[in-house]
């Protein structure tokens, strides 16, 4: 599209009065210039400036003289339009400043400007959602309280200084794992960099303590050690949603690791995933088939990691 035709659509677009002035905006925005973004953002402030005269005309007609000439449809008609042009005409000097934050927002043309959704956790009606999201943290805290009373409050940070010492110090416990077991020591490490990010997200007390617990496994009314109540990412569906949760606590990573195969081993619905111990995609689906995980994607994150030349990359060759 060149500049003339380009400035042909948006000088037709700039008349409210015009019907096809919406189609011909966006033909106009298809063509990448910051200019034409500029103009729609324009656009987009005149109907807000116009809603907002709009609802001023409705308040003023509730309290206008039904038989008073100014106030027959003809009148309103002829109102209305030119209020619509005013509009336009407010925005087109400068305006409420509502279409430089458009600008800003689609255009991303300033390092410095954050969007509101980087902001807001919940992106819209947030001061709506402020009540419900309170009740649930309120329900969370007393029912955690019931089982774990005494435990720490936690919080997540590296424990390994780099995805290389994290794999050099899971591999040896994975491979006398995997031998014991019949498992595939490169899908534990998988599983456990999935987990923790490569170590960079494992959950520590607040005294700054490791809980070495590589695989998310919580704290069920079964388990007597150690536990902490860290804030944790579930998926109900698709939709992540952030909850409180008791996870087991270790002294080690070779604890850790033996008790992640008594947990699988121990558990009736993980009977599918221990007959495909030694098959690491069988095993990874089974585990999510069985809701090791919520998350719809789990298996496929582990298969990707396994897969990866990174991981191959830092497993150490014997």
């Amino acid at each position: 599209m060149d500049a003339l035709s380009t400035k042909g659509q948006l000088d037709m677009a700039r008349n409210v009065h015009d019907m096809g002035s919406i189609n011909k905006m966006r033909e106009a925005i298809a063509s990448g210039d910051e200019t034409v973004l500029q103009e729609a953002a324009e656009q987009f402030e005149a109907i807000f400036v116009q809603m907002m005269l709009k609802s001023m005309r409705k308040a003023q007609d509730a309290l206008a003289d039904e038989d008073s000439p100014f106030n027959s449809q003809q009148v309103k008609f002829y109102r209305d339009m030119h209020d619509q042009q005013l509009a336009t005409d407010l925005t087109a000097g400068g305006g409420m400043g509502l279409a430089d934050v458009i600008v800003k927002q689609l255009g991303q043309t300033e390092e410095s400007y954050t969007p509101a959704s980087v902001i807001r956790s919940d992106g819209n009606l947030s001061s709506l959602n402020q009540h419900r999201a309170e009740s649930i943290s309120q329900a969370q805290d007393v029912a955690l309280s019931s089982h774990s009373m005494g435990s720490k409050s936690a919080h997540k940070e590296a424990m390994f200084d780099s995805p290389e010492q994290f794999v050099e110090s899971l591999m040896p416990h994975a491979e006398k794992i995997a031998e014991k077991y019949g498992m595939d020591a490169k899908a534990i490490v998988s599983q456990a960099a999935v987990e923790t990010g490569w170590g960079k997200f494992v959950i520590h007390s607040a005294d700054g303590k490791s809980s070495h617990n590589l695989f998310g496994i919580k704290a069920n009314s079964e388990w007597k050690g150690e536990q902490a109540v860290v804030d944790t990412l579930e998926f109900n569906g698709l939709v992540p949603q952030k909850q409180k949760a008791a996870f087991r606590a270790y002294s080690s990573i070779e604890d850790a690791m033996e008790d992640y195969v008594r947990f699988i081993a121990t558990q009736p619905r993980y009977s599918d995933a221990v007959k495909a111990a030694g098959n690491a995609t069988e095993y990874t689906q089974a585990l999510q088939n069985a809701g090791y995980a919520t998350d719809p994607h789990y298996a496929n994150k582990i298969m990707s990691v396994y897969n990866s030349d990174r991981l191959n990359a830092l497993i150490p060759q014997r």
